[in-house]
């Protein structure tokens, strides 16, 4: 363990150097540098201050949130001028052996000094992750984007012909700072007028208590005709909280699913519902959370009883591992899979339509919107609140609006 702190230190001093070598190269006026100095030592202090002040009894908070955000804020901007400088250093000290053995002139020093305009390169390159962070602090996070997806269906019963699903995902509760923006995205969801509400876990970070004050604001979700239904996710079992007990942690469990029928969700808990239009019908079956790395507490098998091969089935999974490992080839043949849980890492590139990139597909194969397998589905919700970094970018903050239709999909 003390070998592993020694090696985090070394790198960030090897980066510090590195950026300060950038700052120094460019900016002569050497107050501006001894602000940098402070301002970078503060920043330090203050990280490496809350990170050891953290209560894993109590686990994420306002101040450990604001404490990640600092700490990305100062370190990605930092990885990217070291990067370009270490590259500069390899250039050079090859470019020194060459001169060594090729001997010149006007050769005077084995390295050649450093050059200013790839110290500008670094510092303008880092000044693009260091505004998307600050604007994914303060406005990302809460710019919520309505996602409208068709799916169509050839097995899917005629009477439900347009049927709409609203689909929300990663509530995050604990996480959340500013009413006015969560009421906003609650009249978001409201207005869609979807047929059915489904919302597919993580309705905390650890704790039922963080939802406490967001129970008001969430029973202004206006319940759709076919009802509101919900899962959990894998923070809802309080697994990342130390606990002073098995039984206070057994209690908080039990409260997080009461908060479901406080906010009129039906929890499904891996049981199905059944729902009726015109005499034609389809099952919801939502299970516990089922996840490769984060426990596999979902039983389709249980859920999906009692339901034959040729009914038309929408599944709600929190992990989209799930569907991977299990759901894709399953033989009761589930036509649509709603999952959640990667929050698109909060952080990458999309271009709708052509260019969809984020550390999350490095860990999952399906990790945000539209997937098929087989004439199979999932679609994986970017998720609606956050966690960890208190921001969004690239990334944001999800309500979708699923509409079913007969036929085929066309490539």
């Amino acid at each position: 363990m003390i070998f592993r702190f020694l090696i985090l230190i070394a790198l960030l001093l090897f980066v510090e150097i590195y950026s300060y070598q950038a700052f120094r190269t460019v900016i002569k006026t050497k107050w501006v540098l001894y602000l940098y100095v402070a301002i970078s030592l503060f920043a330090v202090i203050y990280v490496a201050y809350n990170i050891f002040q953290f209560d894993f009894k109590v686990g994420q908070t306002p101040q450990s949130l604001f404490t990640l955000g600092i700490l990305l804020l100062v370190l990605l901007p930092k990885l990217v001028i070291t990067t370009i400088l270490f590259g500069e250093d390899v250039f050079r000290v090859f470019s020194g052996i060459f001169k060594f053995f090729v001997k010149t002139e006007n050769q005077t020093e084995f390295l050649s000094s450093r050059r200013k305009f790839v110290s500008q390169i670094g510092l303008g390159l880092a000044a693009i992750p260091f505004l998307s962070l600050i604007y994914g602090i303060t406005i990302g996070k809460y710019n919520f984007k309505v996602i409208k997806q068709n799916i169509f269906f050839p097995d899917l019963p005629d009477a439900f012909e347009g049927f709409t699903i609203t689909q929300i995902s990663d509530i995050h509760s604990g996480s959340f700072d500013n009413p006015e923006k969560i009421n906003y995205a609650i009249d978001l969801i409201n207005e869609q007028n979807s047929d059915i509400l489904l919302f597919t876990g993580d309705i905390v970070n650890a704790k039922a208590e963080e939802m406490h004050p967001w129970i008001e604001t969430f029973n202004r979700l206006e319940k759709p005709a076919f009802g509101k239904f919900s899962i959990l996710g894998n923070h809802d079992y309080g697994a990342y909280l130390e606990w002073d007990s098995e039984k206070e942690k057994a209690e908080n469990f039990v409260k997080i699913k009461d908060l479901h029928r406080q906010i009129d969700f039906k929890l499904l808990l891996n049981e199905h519902v059944k729902i009726k239009k015109d005499n034609q019908e389809i099952a919801i079956i939502g299970v516990e959370n089922w996840g490769k790395h984060f426990g596999t507490f979902g039983d389709i098998e249980k859920a999906s009883s009692g339901i034959a091969k040729d009914d038309f089935k929408v599944l709600m999974s929190h992990d989209p591992s799930h569907w991977e490992e299990v759901v894709k080839n399953h033989e009761k043949n589930i036509q649509l899979t709603l999952s959640g849980h990667t929050h698109g890492m909060q952080f990458g590139i999309e271009i709708p339509g052509w260019f969809k990139w984020s550390l999350a597909q490095y860990m999952y194969k399906q990790w945000a919107g539209l997937y098929e397998n087989m004439g199979r589905y999932i679609y994986v919700n970017r998720g609606f609140g956050f966690h960890a970094y208190p921001g969004r970018v690239g990334i944001m903050p999800e309500i979708t609006v699923i509409r079913l239709k007969k036929g085929q999909n066309v490539a």
